[in-house]
Protein backbone atom coordinates (compact mmCIF):
# COMPACT_ATOMS: atom_id res chain seq x y z
CA UNK A 1 0.00 0.00 0.00
CA UNK A 2 1.15 3.41 -0.51
CA UNK A 3 0.01 7.10 -0.33
CA UNK A 4 0.63 8.69 -2.62
CA UNK A 5 3.39 10.69 -1.45
CA UNK A 6 6.32 10.56 -3.84
CA UNK A 7 9.22 9.78 -2.05
CA UNK A 8 11.87 11.10 -5.41
CA UNK A 9 12.28 10.76 -8.69
CA UNK A 10 14.42 8.02 -10.63
CA UNK A 11 15.69 7.99 -13.72
CA UNK A 12 15.29 5.76 -16.47
CA UNK A 13 19.07 4.63 -17.38
CA UNK A 14 17.73 1.14 -19.62
CA UNK A 15 14.86 -0.87 -21.27
CA UNK A 16 15.00 -4.95 -22.34
CA UNK A 17 12.26 -6.55 -23.22
CA UNK A 18 12.05 -10.29 -22.47
CA UNK A 19 8.97 -11.33 -24.68
CA UNK A 20 5.80 -9.63 -24.01
CA UNK A 21 7.60 -8.23 -20.60
CA UNK A 22 9.73 -5.12 -20.20
CA UNK A 23 12.77 -5.09 -17.93
CA UNK A 24 13.60 -1.07 -16.39
CA UNK A 25 16.82 -0.48 -14.84
CA UNK A 26 16.31 2.85 -12.68
CA UNK A 27 18.86 5.51 -11.04
CA UNK A 28 17.85 6.23 -7.70
CA UNK A 29 19.22 8.07 -4.82
CA UNK A 30 17.39 5.12 -2.34
CA UNK A 31 18.91 2.18 -4.48
CA UNK A 32 21.46 1.26 -2.15
CA UNK A 33 18.38 0.66 0.52
CA UNK A 34 16.71 -1.66 -1.61
CA UNK A 35 16.50 -5.42 -1.21
CA UNK A 36 15.35 -7.77 -3.86
CA UNK A 37 11.32 -8.57 -3.79
CA UNK A 38 10.39 -5.05 -2.56
CA UNK A 39 7.49 -2.87 -3.55
CA UNK A 40 7.91 0.22 -5.36
CA UNK A 41 5.47 2.86 -6.82
CA UNK A 42 6.84 3.71 -10.36
CA UNK A 43 3.82 6.77 -11.94
CA UNK A 44 1.76 5.26 -9.35
CA UNK A 45 2.17 1.73 -10.61
CA UNK A 46 3.40 -0.96 -8.04
CA UNK A 47 6.29 -3.67 -9.20
CA UNK A 48 8.77 -5.41 -7.64
CA UNK A 49 12.63 -4.93 -7.69
CA UNK A 50 14.28 -7.80 -9.21
CA UNK A 51 17.72 -7.10 -9.29
CA UNK A 52 20.19 -3.80 -7.51
CA UNK A 53 23.41 -3.14 -8.60
CA UNK A 54 25.08 0.19 -7.13
CA UNK A 55 22.66 3.31 -7.18
CA UNK A 56 20.38 1.40 -9.60
CA UNK A 57 17.93 -1.05 -9.61
CA UNK A 58 15.97 -2.91 -11.97
CA UNK A 59 12.17 -4.04 -11.96
CA UNK A 60 10.22 -6.05 -14.45
CA UNK A 61 6.37 -5.08 -15.59
CA UNK A 62 4.24 -7.51 -17.50
CA UNK A 63 1.99 -6.71 -20.75
CA UNK A 64 -1.20 -6.15 -18.72
CA UNK A 65 1.06 -3.33 -16.93
CA UNK A 66 2.23 -1.83 -19.90
CA UNK A 67 -1.14 -1.62 -21.53
CA UNK A 68 -3.03 -0.12 -18.59
CA UNK A 69 -0.71 2.12 -17.94
CA UNK A 70 1.74 5.07 -19.24
CA UNK A 71 5.38 2.46 -18.48
CA UNK A 72 5.09 1.27 -21.95
CA UNK A 73 6.21 4.61 -23.36
CA UNK A 74 8.91 5.10 -21.45
CA UNK A 75 12.44 5.90 -22.85
CA UNK A 76 16.23 6.09 -21.51
CA UNK A 77 16.34 9.76 -19.97
CA UNK A 78 12.82 9.92 -18.42
CA UNK A 79 12.26 10.75 -15.05
CA UNK A 80 9.39 8.61 -12.86
CA UNK A 81 7.80 9.20 -10.10
CA UNK A 82 8.80 6.76 -6.96
CA UNK A 83 7.63 5.77 -3.69
CA UNK A 84 8.57 2.71 -1.67
CA UNK A 85 5.46 1.03 0.21
CA UNK A 86 4.07 2.37 3.53
CA UNK A 87 5.53 1.18 6.66
CA UNK A 88 2.02 0.04 9.15
CA UNK A 89 3.26 2.81 11.37
CA UNK A 90 3.76 5.51 9.04
CA UNK A 91 1.51 8.78 8.58
CA UNK A 92 -1.06 8.83 6.07
CA UNK A 93 -0.15 11.93 4.27
CA UNK A 94 -1.84 11.43 0.91
CA UNK A 95 -4.81 8.86 0.75
CA UNK A 96 -4.77 4.98 0.42
CA UNK A 97 -2.91 4.24 -3.01
CA UNK A 98 -2.67 0.67 -3.58
CA UNK A 99 -0.45 0.76 -6.69
CA UNK A 100 -2.73 -0.93 -8.93
CA UNK A 101 -3.33 2.00 -11.92
CA UNK A 102 -6.68 1.92 -13.55
CA UNK A 103 -6.58 3.55 -16.77
CA UNK A 104 -4.45 6.52 -18.73
CA UNK A 105 -5.35 9.87 -19.23
CA UNK A 106 -4.03 12.72 -21.10
CA UNK A 107 -3.28 16.02 -20.27
CA UNK A 108 -5.19 18.72 -22.10
CA UNK A 109 -4.45 22.00 -20.41
CA UNK A 110 -1.53 23.40 -18.65
CA UNK A 111 -2.23 26.44 -16.76
CA UNK A 112 -0.07 29.13 -15.16
CA UNK A 113 -1.97 30.33 -11.74
CA UNK A 114 0.79 32.78 -10.45
CA UNK A 115 3.10 30.59 -8.66
CA UNK A 116 1.18 26.87 -8.87
CA UNK A 117 0.06 25.82 -12.01
CA UNK A 118 -3.78 23.74 -13.08
CA UNK A 119 -3.28 20.61 -15.30
CA UNK A 120 -6.75 19.23 -17.02
CA UNK A 121 -6.80 15.78 -18.03
CA UNK A 122 -9.08 13.58 -20.04
CA UNK A 123 -9.56 9.82 -20.04
CA UNK A 124 -12.41 7.60 -21.20
CA UNK A 125 -15.15 6.81 -18.88
CA UNK A 126 -15.31 3.12 -18.02
CA UNK A 127 -17.55 3.13 -14.83
CA UNK A 128 -17.08 0.73 -12.14
CA UNK A 129 -16.35 3.78 -9.48
CA UNK A 130 -13.55 5.05 -12.35
CA UNK A 131 -14.38 8.46 -11.50
CA UNK A 132 -13.72 11.89 -9.90
CA UNK A 133 -15.83 13.48 -7.54
CA UNK A 134 -15.02 17.77 -6.43
CA UNK A 135 -12.78 17.77 -3.88
CA UNK A 136 -12.12 13.76 -3.95
CA UNK A 137 -8.76 11.83 -4.06
CA UNK A 138 -7.35 10.70 -7.55
CA UNK A 139 -3.64 9.16 -7.96
CA UNK A 140 -1.67 11.31 -11.05
CA UNK A 141 1.10 9.27 -12.05
CA UNK A 142 1.19 8.37 -8.75
CA UNK A 143 0.84 11.65 -6.42
CA UNK A 144 -1.85 11.81 -4.13
CA UNK A 145 -4.10 14.98 -5.65
CA UNK A 146 -6.97 16.55 -4.82
CA UNK A 147 -10.04 16.75 -7.71
CA UNK A 148 -11.25 20.23 -8.95
CA UNK A 149 -14.13 20.97 -11.48
CA UNK A 150 -14.46 17.03 -12.50
CA UNK A 151 -16.92 15.79 -15.52
CA UNK A 152 -17.37 12.64 -16.66
CA UNK A 153 -14.38 12.03 -18.87
CA UNK A 154 -12.17 14.69 -16.94
CA UNK A 155 -10.75 16.77 -14.45
CA UNK A 156 -8.29 19.51 -13.39
CA UNK A 157 -5.94 19.62 -10.44
CA UNK A 158 -3.72 22.29 -9.17
CA UNK A 159 0.09 21.89 -8.90
CA UNK A 160 1.98 24.08 -6.09
CA UNK A 161 5.45 24.90 -6.59
CA UNK A 162 7.63 22.03 -4.59
CA UNK A 163 4.91 18.91 -6.12
CA UNK A 164 5.96 20.34 -9.66
CA UNK A 165 9.82 20.26 -9.06
CA UNK A 166 10.19 16.86 -7.25
CA UNK A 167 7.66 14.87 -9.20
CA UNK A 168 7.59 14.32 -12.97
CA UNK A 169 4.72 16.77 -13.21
CA UNK A 170 8.15 19.45 -14.05
CA UNK A 171 7.58 17.63 -17.89
CA UNK A 172 3.95 17.09 -17.90
CA UNK A 173 2.33 19.25 -21.10
CA UNK A 174 -0.65 19.05 -22.85
CA UNK A 175 -0.60 15.73 -24.76
CA UNK A 176 1.04 13.81 -21.94
CA UNK A 177 0.40 10.75 -20.89
CA UNK A 178 -0.26 9.71 -16.96
CA UNK A 179 -1.35 7.39 -15.21
CA UNK A 180 -4.33 7.34 -12.88
CA UNK A 181 -5.94 5.44 -9.64
CA UNK A 182 -9.29 6.59 -8.61
CA UNK A 183 -10.14 6.04 -5.11
CA UNK A 184 -10.42 2.77 -3.95
CA UNK A 185 -13.94 3.59 -1.47
CA UNK A 186 -15.44 5.17 -4.39
CA UNK A 187 -14.44 1.74 -6.21
CA UNK A 188 -16.28 0.04 -3.58
CA UNK A 189 -19.23 1.96 -3.25
CA UNK A 190 -20.20 1.49 -6.92
CA UNK A 191 -19.43 -2.02 -7.20
CA UNK A 192 -21.96 -2.49 -4.15
CA UNK A 193 -24.54 -0.15 -5.71
CA UNK A 194 -24.12 -2.48 -9.05
CA UNK A 195 -24.52 -5.55 -6.84
CA UNK A 196 -27.88 -4.39 -5.02
CA UNK A 197 -29.39 -2.56 -8.07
Amino acid sequence: MFSGIVEGMGEVVAIRSDRQNKDFTLRAAFARELKIDQSIAHNGVCLTVVDTCDDTYTVTAMKETLDRSNLGLLRTGDLVNLERSMKPDALLDGHIVQGHVDQTARCTAKEDADGSWYFTFEYEPRGGGLCTVEKGSVTVNGVSLTVCDPTDRSFRVAIIPYTFEHTNFCRIEPGSVVNLEFDIVGKYIARLMEQYK
